[in-house]
């Protein structure tokens, strides 16, 4: 679905002072616009909200707002969402590669940096890098939280943890046996601050049930204690309702992906209720292979567009495509996304916790993630949580950020178009603000071209 963006009502040269450093200083105000504000509520029309020191500082009907200093904007016909989070990413630019017979950890910091900016381009505000090579991932994360990255906010775990020769194990994991021989290598990890500990616990990815080593169940649980015990979130990459059942009894605190294997049972359903721990919902990484295969066209999109490049996308609608098409994987996935799509909406219907992950490395698979839930019936207004509140949730940092309430981070985007009729309408992005500051999208080193109708500086 293309959309045209349309900057009427907005104070176009108060948009551009904004950017400077001086005006940074002051009050940002949002007159008269809705406010989907991320937490399920119904959208507020006629709004107010004042963005102060990078903080949500007041949210109020315009009609109460009184005179307030500072940067106005006008909002009116216009959507203020929180600003879209990915809590599942592999970013592009730290891989692995076997040379003689010897996997090595290869770093393109380029790379990664232009795939972060493709997120904070498509209104995502914050992601979880779900395991990569250590010195690439925390590097930028480190570039990002001192300023010196044009970056969404970056959380990552660095290696992740796994038995020898598990899935994901390789130069970029903390590989483990027992306890407690397991704690030297353990403290060298948690030296590196990882915001989560990702661990796998798979026979081998999405699908293929090849018999290799698991970590032991009891080794996991005193994994997970001894991260809580430094004050660090787990996470878990299963796939099977078993395997997550035992994931859960063993302390974990979120799960890295939805059960594809099969039909989630009523009784899971009911845990993930009462447990209330947050699933990744990581449908776009299998569903893409077959999107390519028969649908090369969606690389057409302008948020695709902005993203990768001309020749990159040549490539993917040949080269990538023809092995795509050949491949079992890829008609195997599209077998098993319904599945996994229905098993979603059961555990979000029955009150269990969603958090958004695309299992991507490129901002516009949140949309399409956002576009495969609301094909598997969930409401857009449930999306927009999922999207952003559950994925502060999952980050064990709902108090903070998330959603458009007093106090919180200011992370937000701006639309010209209801996303609570259409999910669609979440791509219909005006303006993205990240921290108090609104994003100077000029400044993104983007391989492709950027949109026609953005606000630029």
């Amino acid at each position: 679905m293309s959309l045209k963006l349309k900057i009427t009502g907005l104070a176009l040269s108060a948009l551009v002072a904004l950017t400077s450093g001086a005006a940074l200083a002051e009050a940002i105000i949002f007159d008269n616009v809705t406010l989907i504000d991320g937490t399920g509520a119904a959208p507020k029309p006629a709004m107010t909200v004042v963005v102060d020191n990078g903080k949500f500082v007041r949210v109020t009907p315009t009609s109460s707002a009184g005179d307030i200093k500072g940067h106005r904007i006008d909002g009116s016909g216009k959507y203020l969402i929180p600003g879209l989070m990915d809590m599942h990413i592999h970013l592009k630019g730290g891989s692995e590669v076997t040379r003689d017979g010897i996997r090595k950890a290869v770093i393109n910091r380029q790379q990664g940096a232009e795939a972060l900016q493709s997120y904070l381009y498509s209104g995502v505000t914050s992601v979880f890098d779900a395991g990569n090579v250590p010195d690439f991932i925390f590097s930028l994360r480190d570039d990002e939280r001192s300023g010196k990255l044009i970056a969404p906010r970056v959380f990552a775990t660095g290696s992740l943890v796994t038995a020898p020769g598990s899935h994901g194990s390789g130069p970029a994991s903390t590989d483990i046996e027992s306890w407690p021989e397991a704690r030297e290598a353990l403290d060298k990890h948690i030296a590196r601050k990882p915001d989560v500990l990702k661990m796998t616990f798979d026979q081998h990815g999405w699908g293929t049930r090849s018999m290799i080593p698991l970590l032991d169940v009891e080794l996991m649980q005193k994994v997970i204690e001894y991260y809580n015990d430094h004050g660090i979130r787990t996470t878990v990459h299963t796939s099977l309702e078993y395997q997550a059942r035992q994931a859960i009894f063993a302390g974990v605190d979120t799960l890295a992906h939805p059960v594809i294997q099969g039909p989630v049972s009523d009784e899971f359903v009911m845990l993930m209720a009462a447990k209330k721990i947050p699933m990744t919902t990581t449908l776009a990484i299998g569903e893409n292979y077959s999107r390519l295969a028969e649908h090369p066209e969606y690389l057409d999109q302008p948020l695709y567009k902005a993203a990768l490049g001309s020749d990159e996308i040549a490539k993917l609608k040949t080269e990538t495509r023809d092995k795509w098409s050949k491949e079992t994987w890829t008609w195997w996935m599209k077998l098993m996304t319904p599945i996994a799509q229905e098993n979603l909406r059961k555990i979000h219907a029955g009150g269990g916790v969603l958090a958004l992950g695309t299992d991507q490395s490129i901002g516009a698979a949140v949309h399409r993630e956002m576009e495969l839930l609301a094909a598997a019936g969930i409401a857009p207004l449930d999306i927009i949580r999922i999207a952003t509140l559950n994925g502060a949730v999952f980050l064990g940092k709902e108090r903070d950020m998330g959603s458009v309430e007093e106090g919180k981070l200011a992370d937000a985007v701006l639309l010209s178009a209801d996303p609570s009729v259409d999910i669609n309408n979440a791509k219909a992005i005006l303006l993205v603000m990240k921290g108090g500051a609104i994003l100077d999208d000029s400044k993104l080193k983007l391989a492709g071209t950027r949109q026609s109708g953005r606000i630029t500086h």
